[in-house]
């Protein structure tokens, strides 16, 4: 993926949320890498930021560029197996909280749509309800006026793009969205409005159950 004009904002520099002896939690900006790009103009990201700051400090998950909201770092090695194991057997509880053009079928659903990856058009993925992997989203509707949704989003799998691309095949596509929304909906917004605004998980030291929230900027 080739990024034009790569200028990820710079303050905050570094936004803590928590931080123990096993983890760090940040708030990722829009607009910013979740891990560095091979390009030395992308070098920038969220992980370079936080290892100047805590060189131990391992990715665990990533979020798109555009998205916003809560990304976690294990400290060390053995923090590291124990959160990858609990996003592997989808025992991580998270959501996302979107705002996406037009009104969602029902307040509340779910879509279960396979993807695969659109390969002349990376990173863009695609609908393939016969050769992509199984993916699926739990939606709540929040509020609808004016039309625009507030929508609340469950990732039950874990796809590239997954929740853009589901909010689009519903004919509701998240505003300020480049690869998936129409010129209008593009338009409606400077950014992405897309944010991982809750992540809950059993933490890796005292395996008691940890809830982090952060509350989107839009």
């Amino acid at each position: 993926m080739t990024l034009l004009h790569y200028a990820p904002p710079t303050t905050p520099y570094l936004t803590l949320v928590h931080q123990d002896d096993a983890l760090v939690v940040v708030n990722k900006p829009a607009g910013l890498l979740s891990v560095p790009g091979k390009d030395p103009a992308h070098r920038d990201s969220v992980s370079a930021r936080v290892t100047r700051v805590f060189p131990e400090a391992r990715i665990v998950h990533r979020l798109d560029m555009a998205t916003s909201g809560l990304i976690v770092f294990a400290l060390g090695k053995t923090a590291q197996a124990h959160l990858q194991r609990q996003f592997e057997r989808r025992q991580v509880r998270k959501y996302y909280r979107a705002r996406v053009a037009g009104e969602l079928p029902a307040d509340a659903g779910s879509i279960e749509l396979a993807m695969r990856c659109d390969w002349p058009n990376r990173p863009r993925q695609m609908l393939d309800l016969v050769a992509g992997r199984h993916a699926q989203t739990r939606y709540k509707v929040v509020r609808y006026a004016e039309g625009v949704s507030e929508v609340l989003l469950f990732p039950v799998t874990g796809r590239s793009h997954q929740l853009r691309v589901h909010m689009q095949a519903l004919g509701t596509p998240i505003l300020g969205d480049k690869f998936y929304a129409d010129a209008a909906a593009y338009a409606a917004a400077p950014r992405l409005l897309l944010h991982a605004e809750e992540i809950g998980f059993l933490h890796p030291q005292t395996e008691q159950p940890i809830n982090f929230h952060c509350p989107a900027d839009f």
